[in-house]
């Protein structure tokens, strides 16, 4: 969900487990990138703790950037952090996947040792995701797109037992 007001009122309302805060722009089919916590910690902050008082837990989607990650700790005090696996997920070869690897290792490592919980998302696949598995520190993994895809060939069912089967190693 956006940072915004009535995003948090919402969430208020429904009282969901847990709420990731993602950057949301106008005609945007899908986030493209995570937020820029530093840029916009004070707007970020304020949902984050009216979240948290009303009991939800909050993560915040953001770039495998140590920076980005440690203000997502000790500024804005948020429960997690969703590492976006977009460029590695998009990486054209092998030296740039493997790059982009070393990128999400770091990060998780990072939130790991600040104390945040670890999620990963945003382009994960059944070809891909194998690689992210190693990635001890990661605690759950948003795959939907290529999960839903699946299912149109082999039905959901299926489709999420292979990815968990994957996943489990």
């Amino acid at each position: 969900m956006a940072a915004v007001a009535e995003m948090v009122r919402i969430a208020q309302k429904i009282k969901p487990d847990i709420a990731t805060l993602v950057p949301e722009k106008r005609r945007e089919l899908t986030t493209e990138g995570g937020l820029d916590v530093l840029a916009s910690r004070k707007s970020i902050k304020k949902a984050v703790k009216e979240l948290q008082k009303a009991g939800i837990i909050v993560s915040l989607f953001v770039d495998p950037n140590p920076e980005q990650i440690e203000a997502s700790k000790e500024e804005i005090e948020a429960d997690y952090i969703e590492i976006h696996t977009g460029a590695f997920s998009d990486a054209k070869d092998l030296t740039r996947e493997e790059v982009e690897l070393q990128k999400l290792i770091e990060a998780a490592e990072v939130a790991s040792r600040l104390g945040l919980g670890v999620n990963a998302g945003h382009g994960l696949n059944y070809h891909n995701i194998k690689k992210v598995v190693s990635i001890e520190e990661i605690e759950e993994f948003s795959i939907g797109h290529s999960i839903i895809s699946r299912a149109v060939m082999v039905g959901m069912e299926k489709a999420v037992r292979e990815m968990l089967a994957l996943i489990k190693g």
